[in-house]
């Protein structure tokens, strides 16, 4: 049964926090490194994609939690698996291999849940981070002309991104917690290109993030205006993530219910971090503010961000139960002409 079928069913649970679960593992440099790259020049603590080859077992372990906690969705191990954000490493040759091992770790995890229970299969998002450079702004005060990035650069690195992912088993691509739209624009027109390509295609989500009360992305965009700059692509849904906790997220959902003909999807942190940066939340808490999206038919995809864990995602799971999935929406985005 195709994902899109599914989701006019039923609400689907997308996993938690991956970085969130890996920190619990207290890893150290040797631990990143493994023997395969204990030479290498520059310090690897931190990149935690790459420990979807050094430490496969920890990754693979980590979806196996979440799928027993109930998630429909597992997203790859790769938020950070571009040539743009592992150059950060001296890694940049990486990137395919990164994208294809995360893929066919959460593929196998998968495919073992599937199999012992057909009429719930699941589903692998290969995930698409932001990078860590904008294209759109400048990291220079002094010069706002700049940029650190071309749309191009972009376009390229999601390509091999978007590549690795596909052959390595995923079932959809997400495009996930957008700062910069631009940034989104380089990675939707690499995966069209991408799909060209190949042959085939395979549904692609979008999810922004907003970063604060104003309701605007980083680079300044409303809520309504991220959603019109991307509804060109034929997305499977478009939703928010990260920066906010559910409570804060709800009103910028309600917006996107109201006007994307889209699934609306939505996995937001553990509340808001604490003076040191540790979110609190537990999962009583969290749930209980997710469950008003459920009851005012926000949502498609739900789901947990930063904090979340497969604690978090089980109370979800059961609620997401209870609750019919929103109703989506035929009118879509017009521009009048004179």
């Amino acid at each position: 049964m195709k994902i899109e079928e599914i989701l006019t069913e039923r609400i689907l649970v997308l996993d938690g926090a991956m970085g969130t679960m890996i920190q619990r593992h207290t890893l150290e440099e040797a631990n990143f490194r493994g023997e395969r790259f204990k030479n290498h020049q520059s310090p690897l603590k931190g990149n935690n994609d790459l420990l979807s080859i050094t430490r496969p077992d920890i990754i693979k372990d980590i979806h196996l939690q979440y799928l027993a906690a109930g998630a429909d969705i597992i997203e790859t191990n790769t938020f950070s698996s571009t040539t743009i954000a592992q150059a950060d490493y001296h890694l940049e040759s990486l990137a395919y291999e990164l994208n294809f091992e995360s893929a066919r770790i959460a593929r196998e995890v998968a495919d073992q849940f599937t199999k012992q229970e057909p009429t719930k299969p699941r589903f692998v998002a290969g995930a698409l981070g932001p990078t860590n450079k904008t294209a759109s702004l400048s990291p220079d005060v002094n010069n706002p002309g700049y940029r650190a990035v071309t749309f191009d650069d972009l376009r390229i690195a999601y390509k091999e991104q978007a590549k690795g992912l596909i052959e390595g088993g995923a079932d959809l691509l997400l495009i996930e917690t957008v700062f910069d739209t631009l940034n989104a624009k380089a990675a939707l027109f690499a995966v069209q290109e991408l799909f060209d390509e190949i042959g085939r295609k395979v549904p692609v989500m979008i999810s922004g993030t907003i970063t604060d009360a104003s309701g605007r992305t980083l680079s300044g965009q409303t809520t309504e205006a991220f959603l019109i700059s991307v509804s060109h692509v034929p997305l499977l849904s478009v939703g928010l993530n990260c920066a906010l906790g559910a409570e804060q997220l709800r009103p910028y959902l309600q917006v996107l219910n109201e006007n994307s003909s889209f699934f609306v999807s939505a996995y937001p942190n553990a509340g808001l971090p604490n003076a040191f940066g540790h979110y609190d939340q537990t999962p009583e808490e969290m749930g209980s503010q997710v469950e008003s999206y459920l009851k005012e038919g926000l949502v498609n995809i739900v789901g947990g961000c930063c904090g979340t864990t497969p604690d978090h995602i089980k109370v979800i799971a059961e609620l997401a139960k209870k609750y019919k999935p929103r109703l989506v929406h035929s009118q879509f985005f017009m521009v009048e002409s004179n």
